[in-house]
């Protein structure tokens, strides 16, 4: 039996990435500059931030519609026996009740699942879902493993600002931390499928120590883990650094992924983060 893989955009894959593992991804919008974006297709966040410079109005983004998905999953039945629909958080994003949708006109060929997670939180799972498809794994263990990974997986960032979260409405729990001193940087965490505050810490270098901080712990608690690094324009640096602080441990490296145009409306620029996995 041959299942085939679908996400969305914001899991934050590279086109490449998706092409290696068969991996087929639906783009969610971006409304700026009065019309509508396919994520990664027709902006890219270097795009978004230098109109926002140039000043233009914030963005906003949208859903794929449910018919999106249909042909999306009408395409792939026709090489594969099952399809399992891998996504962004519901609390964050209206993709996975259209991928629902969908998915009620297939006869209980397409599963899909809502990873509570979003960027490279959902695009890890992504790819070990891919991995277990190949190796033969059926639906219900490629879920029960999701399910395990999920449970511990963790994914730790910091803004420049929140204004772009509070803007967009997906600040969450995170809402305590407006109003800061001067230079404070927010440590932010997806929680139950949400944006909720991990602590805060005075300038750059500290915020750069807490991700390694962190890190380590997690990897050493877990005796390993699978690791990837991801920033919008102007974070590229502070990952660098991020990985400077990490020499000598010893993790699976997923590599570092650029956030995509969705996903960097609601971060904006200067995001740096890590997502951690157990083995």
């Amino acid at each position: 039996m041959t299942i085939a893989i679908v996400t969305d955009s914001t899991s934050d894959l590279s086109p490449e990435l998706c092409a290696q593992h068969g991996i087929v991804s639906v783009p969610l919008y971006v409304l700026f500059d009065g019309r509508m974006h396919k994520d990664g297709i027709e902006i890219t966040p270097p795009e978004l931030f230098a109109g926002l410079r140039a000043g233009k109005k914030t963005p906003s983004t949208s859903q794929p519609s449910p018919a999106e998905f249909a042909e999306v999953y009408t395409g792939a039945l026709e090489s594969a026996d099952q399809v399992l629909s891998v996504h962004i958080s519901g609390q964050l994003s209206g993709t996975v009740g259209s991928a629902r949708l969908a998915a009620q006109d297939f006869g209980g060929r397409v599963t899909v699942l809502d990873t509570g997670s979003v960027s490279m939180g959902l695009g890890m799972r992504v790819l070990r879902a891919a991995e277990l498809a190949r190796a033969g794994k059926t639906v219900p263990e490629i879920l029960a493993e999701l399910e395990r990974v999920g449970r511990e997986a963790d994914i730790r960032f910091t803004v420049d600002t929140l204004d772009f979260l509070r803007i967009n409405g997906r600040i969450g729990g995170a809402a305590a931390l407006l109003g800061g001193l001067l230079n404070i940087k927010p440590i932010l965490v997806i929680r139950k499928g949400r944006v909720e505050t991990g602590g805060r810490v005075r300038g750059h270098k500290k915020a750069v120590q807490d991700l390694v901080d962190h890190t380590r712990k997690y990897v050493e608690a877990h005796g390993g883990a699978r690791v990837a690094f991801l920033s919008t324009v102007g974070g590229e640096d502070y990952v660098q650094e991020v990985r400077a602080g990490l020499g000598g441990l010893e993790f699976t490296d997923m590599g570092d992924h650029g956030i995509g145009a969705v996903v960097a409306t609601h971060a904006g620029p200067g995001t740096m983060g890590v997502t951690l996995e157990p083995l």
